[in-house]
């Protein structure tokens, strides 16, 4: 431990487990079952005790490129805060604590009370995406200032755009990722995302999100991914992997001769076709890349 009145960050997955080994009661317990949630959801996961003092053991504490979340043991409860929870879509409720917060957001835990596995993971899935997509806001933004600024340069809080508008967000797995590159994205096309998003959900339950090279994905678990869209100039390209299958195919093909696309220009497009391909695309073998 530190000295009286300092500051000391205990780094290493020992330091994490001797604090919850401490504890000795249902809150280590709880704390052990959620470091296991957050280390399945984040193998790379950082962890350490921080704000140790020799008053204080300190506050397990998870992160990647940033801090995801703390891990308070209160007497009643245990509090799990997220430094940007306010930022994270979470729309499974779990957050029920520091909820007036201008940043963070808390969810605590009481004896005997589980957490949605599931939900958790993955909302420090999207507090990690959120963590890497403002670190490489903040590298960006640095290069631009240093060279005088100048095309793809971001303003403060908002993701680079890269060629023809689309959003440059880091690759992960989960809704935050692809909900970041819906409100990036400019313009018009930004409700047109929320509203392929939205039909996707709901044609094909329990769909599996990410972003794979700046690109919202949608796939099926065992099946691989089936649909994903990207943002150009004046329109917005949705790609069925395996397009050709479909009845009828989507008018656009190139080299691959399984892909097919529709391009999507503003205004009105025809959500019932787009739903029926969508479905039947979930329903055979995509691209393999899980």
């Amino acid at each position: 431990m530190t000295d009286t009145g300092s500051t000391g960050d205990l780094s290493g997955p020992g330091r994490v487990e001797e604090r919850i080994a401490a504890l000795g009661d249902w809150r280590g317990e709880t704390l052990r079952r959620v470091r296991a949630l957050i280390r399945e959801a984040v193998p790379e996961v950082a962890e350490e005790v921080k704000w140790a003092r020799a008053a204080s053991p300190g506050v397990p504490t998870w992160s990647h490129e940033g801090i995801i979340c703390t891990g308070e043991p209160y007497k009643a409860v245990v509090k799990l805060t997220f430094a940007k929870g306010a930022s994270l879509p979470d729309p499974a409720g779990l957050f029920n604590a520091s909820l007036d917060g201008n940043a963070r957001r808390a969810i605590d835990i009481r004896e005997s009370e589980e957490i949605d596995p599931g939900a958790f993971k993955e909302l420090v899935r999207a507090a990690v995406a959120l963590n890497m997509s403002r670190g490489g806001l903040r590298r960006t933004a640095s290069a631009g200032q240093a060279k005088g600024g100048g095309p793809g340069t971001a303003a403060a809080g908002q993701p680079v755009l890269l060629s023809g508008g689309n959003p440059q967000i880091a690759k992960g797995d989960g809704d935050g990722p692809v909900q970041a590159y819906i409100a990036a994205m400019p313009g018009w096309k930004s409700d047109l995302g929320r509203r392929l998003d939205t039909l996707i959900a709901e044609t094909v339950p329990g769909v599996r999100k990410a972003v794979r090279w700046n690109s919202p994905f949608y796939g099926v678990e065992g099946l691989g991914w089936f649909v994903s869209f990207h943002v150009f100039t004046r329109y917005v390209k949705v790609t069925f992997f395996k397009g050709a299958e479909l009845q009828p195919p989507p008018p656009g093909g190139g080299k691959d001769p399984d892909g097919r696309w529709v391009d999507i220009y503003e205004g009105a497009f025809d959500e019932r076709q787009m739903a029926a391909w969508v479905r039947q695309a979930a329903a055979i073998p995509g691209w393999q890349g899980f």
